[in-house]
């Protein structure tokens, strides 16, 4: 008896350790681990300043269940092993109730099944390799996933370009890279076309030469380039000097400013699948632009919106859970239908990803405009 009664002692003063750890006074503690140094820290940064923004809005307007949120950030440094410290150090040291990120699928494979050993919800707002949320029940996101947006630009190449052939140009070091290029490959065939060659490159790379002048021989309708806007950038200025006019088409990689910086008139009139448009006109989207730009001086891109959303989701099953408690979060997380985020309307499915419509958007005049809505 003595020692049931030590041990149901013991694992209450642990229980309410472990609890109060993850609640500081007045605030709960959310953890962030993103990209802020390395290849893609605009991302990174993109990203926190829409959680900023989203965690301002539910702390002014009273907070979660009586407390405010302190948000704890980590950088990964771009890396899949900075992603596993960050996330370790968030949970184990700092004791976060949540964990947003990553962006990159490659660093959210790599984190993932840390939260899900520790059974602390994750929600990344931007990786979108079908893989990551296969990892377990508590990891969610709220963008659509590879499987969808390599349907949409197959979808956009056969449909609107009329594409009949296409070579795919592809980061042979990205999760991300490789699995778009498959799904676009598998549903550009399923519509007709033919996919009439691969050709790799590794992130970090300058020069595509090699690649582009195999490319060029081959004489295909569309390129496509499932990477990031650093090398996107480049390959489209090395492929116009090579005398390449065919259309480049991309993934959400593509969104930051960068790529336009890169890429200069290179890259105009190339077109890629995205997850909002900064011009969508909805109420909603105005009063973040406008509060985005208030505060920063740029139009926030759509990493920044899958950031607010994030925040946002998190916040709204905090509230249906009613409880600070990770198991209940968890499931008002997969529970969440119709929540009206900036970059649609999100209903997270069985699988814990997000269902919801794409966006392409063309390069032109050296701005992103709004073409067409692809409907999941």
């Amino acid at each position: 008896m003595r020692k049931i009664i030590f041990f149901l002692l013991t694992a209450f003063i642990l229980f309410n350790i472990y609890s109060c750890g993850k609640v500081e006074g007045d605030f709960i503690k959310v953890g962030a681990y993103m990209p802020l140094t390395g290849d893609f820290s605009t991302f990174g940064e993109s990203t926190v300043r829409g959680i900023n923004i989203a965690i301002n809005e539910i702390n002014r307007s009273g907070g979660l269940l009586g407390k405010k949120i302190k948000l704890i950030i980590e950088d990964t440094m771009c890396k899949p092993d900075g992603a596993a410290q960050a996330v370790q150090k968030l949970i184990s040291q700092d004791k976060v109730l949540v964990v947003l990120g990553e962006i990159a699928s490659s660093n959210s494979l790599a984190a993932a099944p840390i939260c899900q050993r520790s059974r602390v919800p994750m929600i990344s707002p931007s990786s979108t390799n079908p893989k990551v949320t296969e990892v377990g029940d508590y990891i969610f996101r709220v963008c659509f996933i590879d499987t969808f947006q390599g349907e949409v630009m197959a979808k956009f190449a056969a449909g609107i370009l009329k594409a009949k052939t296409a070579v795919l140009l592809i980061d042979n070091s990205s999760d991300y890279s490789k699995g778009l290029s498959d799904f676009f490959k598998k549903n550009f065939l399923k519509l007709g076309g033919k996919v009439i060659a691969a050709e790799f490159y590794m992130q970090g790379d300058k020069d595509f030469t090699g690649q582009l002048t195999k490319i060029k021989a081959l004489k295909p309708d569309v390129i496509f380039i499932p990477g990031y806007y650093n090398e996107a950038g480049l390959i489209a200025q090395q492929a116009r000097q090579l005398g390449i006019t065919q259309p480049l088409l991309g993934g959400d990689g593509w969104d930051s400013p960068k790529l336009i910086e890169i890429g200069g008139t290179a890259i105009e009139n190339s077109y890629f699948s995205n997850h909002y448009n900064v011009e969508g006109g909805t109420p909603e989207v105005k009063k973040y632009v406008d509060a985005y730009k208030s505060k920063y001086n740029i139009t926030p891109d759509s990493l920044s919106a899958l950031g607010y959303d994030a925040a946002m989701i998190m916040a709204d099953a905090i509230k249906r859970a009613g409880k600070l408690d990770s198991k209940l979060i968890r499931d008002a997380l997969a529970a969440t239908k119709n929540f009206p985020g900036l970059t649609g309307n999100i209903t997270i499915d069985k699988q814990r990803n997000a269902k919801k419509s794409a966006v392409v958007l063309m390069v032109k005049n050296g701005k992103l405009k709004y073409s067409q809505t692809i409907n999941p």
